[in-house]
């Protein structure tokens, strides 16, 4: 059985440890998920989500990874949050970008200056292509992960990854050179595929 639902498991029989460890596992990746977007407010955000997922642990049903399910509560609480600010109710985040919604000074969010383009640039997409292309690239999701978090078949993700590629690309004007370590920044350097197939972005 997975580590994350044997120590899942362990919480909901009521060992508080284990829901300790099991939240210290995915720590790090939930706040650089905020980092990368709210800077200001990922410490809260990363706090509300896993006070989300102390709320929601017994609805958890094992029809995707405990991990998957982490992110998609992630997912939700920056989107709550965004809708909280009062000029942004209505904003329609499948078209809207973050430097759009946000006011405040971007952060360098890295030391190299390639990457740094690339993160400028994903701020400028609409939040939903942000968020497709940082979960698929930045946080090892698959299409059929993204598929259960964006309630889609896995196909429409690929097409969805490839219009997102392709919005980014654009945004950049030019592809930038692949940066060591960095899967997105290498896919964008890579011609993309067949959509139904997208061999040059999904892992699968």
């Amino acid at each position: 059985m997975d580590g994350d639902l044997i120590l899942l498991q362990r919480w909901r029989d009521g060992d508080r440890r284990a829901g300790e460890d099991l939240c210290a596992r995915h720590f790090e990746e939930i706040y650089r998920f905020f980092e990368h977007k709210l800077p200001g407010e990922a410490d809260d955000l990363t706090q509300q989500t896993f006070l989300a997922c102390v709320k929601a642990r017994d609805q958890f049903r094992g029809q995707s990874t405990f991990r998957t399910y982490l992110y998609s509560i992630a997912r939700n609480e920056l989107y709550m949050r965004l809708r909280k600010m009062p000029k942004f109710q209505y904003v329609d985040l499948e078209v809207s970008s973050l430097d759009e919604l946000v006011t405040s000074p971007s952060k360098q969010l890295g030391k190299q200056q390639e990457l740094a383009q690339v993160r400028a640039a994903l701020r400028q997409l609409p939040v939903e292509q942000q968020v497709l292309l940082e979960f698929h690239y930045w946080h090892d999701l698959d299409a059929g992960a993204l598929a259960q978090m964006f309630e889609a078949s896995p196909g429409a993700i690929r097409v969805r990854l490839l219009r997102a590629r392709q919005a980014l690309r654009h945004r950049l004007g030019t592809t930038p050179p692949p940066i060591g370590g960095d899967p997105l920044s290498a896919a964008l350097s890579e011609p993309d595929g067949d959509p139904a197939g997208d061999p040059a972005g999904d892992p699968e």
